[in-house]
């Protein structure tokens, strides 16, 4: 990912959030015949405090991935949308895409059967706990047999990342009345309407504003 000092996001804090937010990654492998992409969700390790997260592939993607093997890499893609000139006021400008994303990169770590029941359980329960009536992997109608059938169907794993390049582009470089229009813009009724990235970039603005005020 090409790197811009205005856009650089580093703080591990917020790089948890991103992958927390938008767990739906994907898994990019160099393999014998080329380059592979699979898509997955993650978890961040909720026994570490890094970046560290955890999955599971389908079989048999562990092997053509080289799951613990190879270096993986995964990107975490957050809010984005288009930005358009017409939003900058009256002056020379061109089209831009707003973004938040992050590539982690490292050799993942096969987990143990038991390790990938404990992290299959804890995706379930991430995303079903919402539901009116959740359906939990263990409950019925599902029995012990058929939960292990489906982890003998999959592989876990868990990556600490050695390199991690993220990018948060949501016109930082742009004078404070310009960002308040492109957020008024994407949160209104436009074409290009976008609330996740109104709300993204909402948060940004007030933490820059925040600490320019803590400067003076």
């Amino acid at each position: 990912m090409r790197q811009n000092p205005s856009f650089a996001f580093t703080d591990v804090i917020e790089l948890r959030r991103l992958i927390e937010l938008n767990p739906w990654v994907t898994l990019v492998a160099q393999t014998e015949t080329g380059l592979m992409a699979s898509h997955y969700a993650v978890l961040l390790d909720e026994g570490r405090d890094d970046l560290t997260i955890v999955g599971h592939v389908g079989r048999p993607d562990d092997a053509i991935l080289g799951l613990g093997e190879r270096e993986l890499l995964v990107v975490v893609q957050g809010p984005h949308g288009y930005i358009s000139p017409a939003w900058y006021g009256d002056g020379p400008a061109v089209p831009t895409w707003n973004f938040v994303s992050a590539h982690l990169s490292g050799v993942p770590e096969v987990l143990s059967p038991e390790e990938n029941l404990e992290v299959l359980d804890r995706l379930v329960d991430r995303f079903e706990s919402p539901m009116p009536a959740p359906r939990m992997m263990w409950e019925r109608p599902n029995d012990p047999d058929f939960v292990h059938r489906l982890e003998r169907g999959t592989v876990g794993f868990r990556l600490t990342p050695t390199r991690v390049e993220a990018k948060r582009k949501l016109s930082q470089n742009r004078p404070d009345e310009v960002v308040e229009t492109i957020i008024a813009e994407l949160d209104g009724s436009g074409p290009h309407r976008n609330p996740r990235l109104a709300a993204e970039m909402r948060r940004s603005q007030d933490q820059r504003l925040a600490a320019k005020g803590a400067l003076r």
